[in-house]
């Protein structure tokens, strides 16, 4: 199997459950993977036979300029336009971060983790 990630990807967003949130955004990093398993041969140096992470970027982009309550809510939003646009993966993790959140005291990041297996691949 083939893994293919962004780590990190900053955004500025809109999402929380809190009007106030929603109105002053913050800042989120996103970090994705996808598995899958090649169609063809590696060695033909052709970017059909992989995901693009350019394409998986522009995926994440796209989700978070769509304000959502909760992140749990955002992260299934990507992990369900991922399959969409690339049905043969066989896994796909996404984990936001929500850069220092309104609490009380410092907090560094709060973060949801959404891992996808298709159906039948053996991974649990």
């Amino acid at each position: 199997m083939i893994t293919v990630a962004l780590q990190g990807a900053e955004f500025f967003a809109r999402h929380g459950f809190y009007p106030a949130e929603q109105v002053l955004g913050g800042k989120f990093e996103v970090d994705a993977s996808v598995g899958f398993m090649p169609v063809s041969e590696l060695n033909e140096d052709n970017l059909a036979n992989t995901v693009n992470y350019e394409q998986l970027y522009a995926i994440i982009e796209q989700q978070m300029q769509q304000p959502k309550k909760l992140i749990e809510t955002l992260a299934q939003a990507i992990i369900d336009d991922i399959k969409a646009q690339h049905p043969g993966i066989e896994t796909a993790t996404v984990v936001i971060k929500k850069l220092n959140p309104p609490m009380k005291g410092r907090v560094a990041y709060s973060s949801v983790s959404i891992t996808y297996n298709k159906p039948g691949n053996g991974i649990q």
